[in-house]
C-alpha cells in the first residue's frame, strides 16, 4: 500500500508507474530552473527532469533518487527519458524496483512528499527524443473495413500480402507531439475521383487513429536483426499515440509509394511511457493465425505477445469508441522482428506504432474512416453530426488494462484539438 492515501484501486497507483517528463510552474519552477542550469549539462535550463506518475500527482523521481542516495539519481535527473532508456532491461528492473520500494515504504513519506507535485501544477513533456518513427497497418478488422470502403468490389478485402508480413511505413519523427498540444489542418493536394484536376488547400477529411505505440530502449546493431524473443530485451514500454491522417490528401498521394503529407504534419503521443512489467498480467496470446508464417515471424511456441489493453476515443467529452488491443493480428514483437530483418538498426528512443486498432464490433472502429464509412453514415454527437474533424474538435485517448488482483493499470491519456490551417 502506497503511503500516499491514493484511493483503493487507482489505475496510477504504485503497481503501474508510469514514466514522463515534467517541468514544474511558478518561483519553484524557477528555483528548479537554475539549479539544473547550474549543474551543467546533466539538467535542463527549464527545469524538466523526470517523474513517475502516482494519482494525480507525479513524483519527482530524480530528486528522490538524489535524496535516498541512489546509483541511479544520475538517470532519473537527466531531462528526457532517453538515457535510462539506453540503460537496459537490467537497469529498467531496477530502477522499478527501487521506485516501488520507495512509494510503498511509509517510513520514506516524509523523505518523498516535498517531492511529490500535482499534475495540475505541473508541465508534461515530450518524455523522450524519437530517434526514428514507424507506423503499422495491424489489425485485421481496420484493414478489412478500409479494404470495403476502398475495394468493395474485391473478391477480398484484405491485400494478398496482409496476412504474410506486418506492413507499415516510415513516418517523421520531427512532428510527434507530447498530448495536449494542438493540431493544426494540413493543407496539400486533393483530388476527388470526378474531379478535373487537383486542388490545394486545408483537408477536408481529417481523421483519427486509434494506436498503441511502443518505444525502443536498448539500440541493436546494423546489419543483425532482433528475434521475437528478444523484444522485451529492447522495447521499454508503450504509450497511447494519435495518428492524425488527412484522408483526402492520403487518397491522392499514397499511390504508388504510400502516406506522405497525409500523415508527417503530427502524430500525438501521451506524456506518459507505461513500462512492460507493469502490463505483465494483460499479456495474452494474439488471434489464431490462419496463414503460415515464416520462421522468423511464427510465434507458436514464444510467450504470449498480444496485450489486452481497452481503449476509448472520445470526440468534445463524448465517447464514440472502444477499440480491444487484444484483438490485434500482428503484435509487437513480431513487427520489431520485421522491422529489422532486413537488417535495419534500432536506436534509443525509436518509436513504432500498433497501427489503427479496431475491434469487429461496429462501436469498436478506431477511425472516423470507419466508424462513419466514410462519411456515409455521420456520428451524432451532442454538439452536433461529424463525417470528419472540425476546427476545435478535441480528441481524446485513453485506455487502461488489467492488472493482478482485479486492479487496472493505467494509460495516460492522448489529447488534442484541431485548429485551422
Amino acid at each position: 500500500m502506497a503511503p500516499f492515501d491514493l484511493p483503493e484501486g487507482d489505475p496510477f497507483g504504485p503497481h503501474n508507474l508510469p514514466y514522463g517528463v515534467f517541468a514544474r510552474r511558478g518561483p519553484a519552477a524557477e528555483a528548479a530552473a537554475d539549479a539544473a542550469h547550474s549543474a551543467g549539462p546533466g539538467g535542463a535550463a527549464d527545469g524538466r527532469t523526470v517523474g513517475v506518475r502516482l494519482g494525480d500527482h507525479v513524483l519527482d523521481a530524480g530528486a528522490a533518487a538524489t535524496a535516498l542516495g541512489s546509483p541511479h539519481a544520475a538517470l532519473l535527473t537527466a531531462p528526457t527519458l532517453n538515457p535510462l532508456l539506453a540503460a537496459g532491461r537490467p537497469t529498467w528492473s531496477a530502477v522499478r524496483r527501487a521506485l516501488t520500494e520507495w512509494v510503498t515504504d511509509p517510513a520514506r513519506r516524509e523523505t518523498l512528499l516535498p517531492f511529490l507535485h500535482p499534475l495540475s501544477e505541473v508541465d508534461l513533456h515530450l518524455p523522450f527524443e524519437v530517434a526514428d518513427y514507424v507506423d503499422f497497418y495491424a489489425s485485421e478488422h481496420h484493414a478489412r473495413n478500409a479494404g470495403a470502403i476502398f475495394r468493395p468490389d474485391a473478391a477480398d478485402t484484405l491485400l494478398p500480402n496482409w496476412k504474410h508480413l506486418p506492413i507499415g511505413y516510415h513516418g517523421r519523427a520531427g512532428t510527434v507531439v507530447v498530448s495536449g498540444t494542438d493540431v493544426v489542418r494540413p493543407s496539400g493536394q486533393r483530388k476527388a475521383p470526378t474531379d478535373p484536376a487537383p486542388v490545394f488547400g486545408p483537408s477536408v477529411r481529417l481523421d483519427i487513429e486509434a494506436e498503441v505505440g511502443f518505444v525502443v530502449g536498448t539500440p541493436s546493431r546494423q546489419g543483425t536483426s532482433v528475434a521475437l524473443a528478444d523484444f522485451r530485451e529492447h522495447v521499454f514500454g508503450l504509450c497511447l499515440l494519435n495518428d492524425w491522417s488527412a484522408r483526402d490528401l492520403q487518397a491522392w498521394e499514397y499511390v504508388p509509394l504510400g502516406p506522405f503529407l497525409a500523415k508527417s504534419f503530427a502524430t500525438s503521443v501521451s506524456a506518459w511511457v507505461t513500462p512492460l512489467e507493469a502490463l505483465d498480467a494483460a499479456r495474452v496470446s494474439p488471434p489464431e493465425r490462419t496463414h503460415p508464417l515464416l520462421p522468423y515471424l511464427d510465434d507458436s511456441t514464444t510467450e504470449p505477445a498480444g496485450y489486452d489493453l481497452r481503449i476509448s476515443v472520445a470526440v468534445n467529452g463524448h465517447v464514440v469508441s472502444e477499440p480491444p488491443f487484444s484483438t490485434m493480428y500482428w503484435t509487437a514483437a513480431q513487427q520489431l522482428a520485421h522491422l529489422t530483418v532486413n537488417g535495419a538498426s534500432l536506436r534509443t528512443g525509436d518509436l513504432y506504432g500498433s497501427g489503427t486498432v479496431s475491434g469487429p464490433a461496429d462501436h469498436q472502429r478506431g477511425s472516423l474512416l470507419e466508424l462513419t464509412w466514410n462519411g456515409r453514415d455521420p456520428l451524432e454527437l451532442p454538439d452536433g453530426k461529424r463525417t470528419y474533424l472540425e476546427d476545435g474538435d478535441v480528441v481524446t485517448l485513453s485506455a487502461w488494462a488489467p492488472g493482478l488482483d482485479g486492479v487496472r493499470v493505467g494509460l495516460g491519456e492522448v489529447s488534442g484539438r484541431v485548429l485551422a490551417g
